[in-house]
């Protein structure tokens, strides 16, 4: 498969030898001797922290479009959480997410959902995606940052330093549930906003391109599945918008606000119906 978006003739075989190892180490799970519902719980705690505080508080709304102000040291937090969910450098997902909003289902969008369900969800990060020199300049405002660096550089190793103190914690059933499985899971949802979020649903408003709002996916990445809007109001941190459209992201910052952590917080408009 090419793509004409980018041109950039090559497979990456690190991303598809890590997607087909992470898929078969899930699979542990139905070891019963790997099983325990102590491991559960601390998949879905992980979950929580990585991929709600992580990617949709720290990566998306935070790093990405900067909708609220928080301390610095809150901020670190939150890009360690979202670097340890795995889904690649911070920089490379701040960029490509950028990426995604200017030019959204159409050509130089890494993820254009109008190639197809396999492209947009997973298919793009096993073949060919912009260069780094490309990504470089929409993280002009990360790129120097001596955290984020960090983070960019060592997420892998970071990774592996959570797996051995899982490990230590609570033996293989920490670490096929803490890692593998919390990671497979992760992944996928996060991907379904790539994905579903551009195909299934409904839309509240006309936003020029697929992007809808998928409840379901909402439920798997703490918000992130009200899409549509996202994409009707980019700037704000507030995703969900009806009284029944949950954000889980968007009621913790809601409590950072509360409490003086979180400044500056952009919103939406007020629903109207029949709008």
């Amino acid at each position: 498969m090419t793509d004409a978006h980018f041109n950039v003739p090559r497979l990456r075989w690190d991303v598809i030898s890590f997607t087909l190892f992470l898929h078969l180490a899930a699979l542990l799970a139905f070891v019963p001797a790997f099983f325990s519902w102590s491991a559960v719980a601390l998949a879905v705690f992980l979950h929580f922290v990585t991929i709600g505080l992580g990617i949709s508080l720290g990566f998306h709304r935070l790093a990405t479009h900067r909708s609220l102000k928080v301390p610095q040291w809150l901020e670190y937090f939150l890009i360690i959480c979202g670097t340890l969910a795995g889904q690649g450098a911070v920089k490379g997902w701040v960029g490509y997410h950028r990426m995604h909003h200017l030019h959204s289902d159409e050509a130089g969008d890494p993820h254009d959902s109008s190639l197809g369900f396999w492209w947009c969800h997973i298919g793009w990060l096993m073949h060919q995606v912009p260069s780094q020199s490309q990504l470089a300049r929409y993280t002009k405002d990360i790129a120097k940052d001596p955290v984020y660096r960090f983070c960019h550089r060592n997420y892998i190793w970071m990774q592996v330093a959570l797996a051995v103190l899982l490990y230590v914690l609570g033996g293989m059933p920490f670490l096929v549930w803490g890692i593998f499985v919390r990671l497979f899971v992760g992944f996928h949802s996060t991907f379904f906003v790539n994905s579903a979020c551009h195909m299934v649903g409904y839309r509240t408003y006309q936003t020029g391109d697929r992007a809808t709002n998928c409840w379901w996916v909402a439920l798997l990445t703490f918000g992130e599945g009200w899409h549509n809007n996202h994409h009707a109001f980019q700037a704000s941190a507030q995703f969900g918008q009806r009284w029944w459209e949950i954000d889980v992201a968007w009621l913790v910052i809601r409590a950072l606000q509360a409490v003086g952590l979180a400044t500056q917080v952009k919103t939406m408009p007020a629903f109207k119906a029949n709008q």
